[in-house]
């Protein structure tokens, strides 16, 4: 989710979950290459697992940015073949490149020869009229005769002509394809992706599938994941928001001494008390204080010292 899983989110929601698998925003091969590796590619080992999702429309260069990502040490590498918008597409890259499995394939290839893995590819169930199952079937089917092994499914078509907040709600998910794709394709690890709120609605799928990804729930309402370490990946532990809290002020303190602007850290944290008694006063008196430890801390205990009441109240 550009701008929104950079660094300081990722270091975030580590605080909630220690198991899950975290990825980057998308990173244009391009930029990579021309820009600054460091600024893009550098982050907190706390958060790993981490996974680099690129975005890439040559072989050539893809393989050249995959090389300048290789020291910092990522757990994989993920091609996005699934981002809709109008930048994406007249650079060439994102879903786009569904009409040209070929070129994916060449492009998988290139990572791999310069990492010495196959990258996962994040995609959609096809393009406008495609018929879904048609496109979503024989797309998977080419790139795991080229050797691609993991597909992470966004289950709604990509309509080019809308843009990218549109494409997240319009097209109708279909999640049931992806199951089915599980059944035809047995021997690859299949993850679904869109509109996945909660832990249980993860766990349903997880009867089917390899995986779930989970993107702008995370962000929307980060502590409503809290449960995942302990119901998916049997680790006996849950925080609670204050401890999350504590670790986040410390890092923000650290932040600073680094010469951070303390409200790149502070912007992730407003909804991590969404939805209970004292969302409201945390949100206020963390956006209206300077972006320091104390603020946050300041903020915590007011929000713990909230009174119970009407949820609808303080949210």
């Amino acid at each position: 989710m550009l701008d929104r899983t950079d660094r300081h989110f990722r270091y975030f929601f580590r605080q909630i979950s220690q198991g899950a698998l975290l990825y980057t925003e998308m990173v244009v091969d391009r930029a990579l290459i021309h820009g600054d590796p460091e600024r893009l590619l550098v982050h907190d080992p706390a958060e790993h697992p981490l996974v680099l999702q690129l975005a890439a429309a040559d072989p050539k260069t893809a393989e050249m940015a995959a090389k300048k990502a290789c020291p910092y040490g990522f757990f994989e590498l993920n091609l996005n073949v699934g981002c809709p918008s109008e930048k994406s597409q007249r650079a060439g890259f994102g879903a786009v490149l569904m009409r040209d499995p070929n070129r994916v394939a060449a492009i998988a290839r290139a990572i791999a020869e310069a990492t010495g893995r196959m990258p996962s590819v994040k995609h959609r169930l096809g393009l406008d009229d495609d018929r879904e199952e048609e496109s979503l079937f024989g797309f998977v089917e080419r790139l795991a005769r080229a050797g691609v092994t993991t597909f992470i499914v966004h289950a709604r078509k990509a309509l080019l002509s809308l843009d990218t907040r549109k494409n997240r709600a319009v097209p109708p998910l279909r999640h049931d394809l992806v199951h089915r794709l599980k059944k035809a394709f047995p021997e690859l690890t299949l993850i679904t992706n869109g509109g996945i709120q909660t832990t249980d609605a993860a766990l349903a799928h997880l009867a089917r599938l390899d995986g779930v990804m989970v993107g702008r729930a995370a962000w929307e309402n980060p502590f409503r994941f809290a449960d995942v370490d302990e119901r998916i990946f049997g680790q006996k532990r849950r925080p609670t928001r204050a401890e999350v809290a504590r670790r986040m002020a410390e890092y923000l303190e650290m932040e600073l001494k680094r010469g951070t602007p303390g409200s790149a850290v502070i912007r992730p944290l407003f909804n991590l008390y969404k939805g209970v008694p004292g969302a409201r006063v945390w949100r206020r008196i963390l956006g209206g204080g300077p972006p320091t430890p104390e603020t946050l801390l300041k903020a915590l205990e007011a929000a713990e010292e909230a009174p119970s009441g009407k949820v609808g109240a303080w949210v």
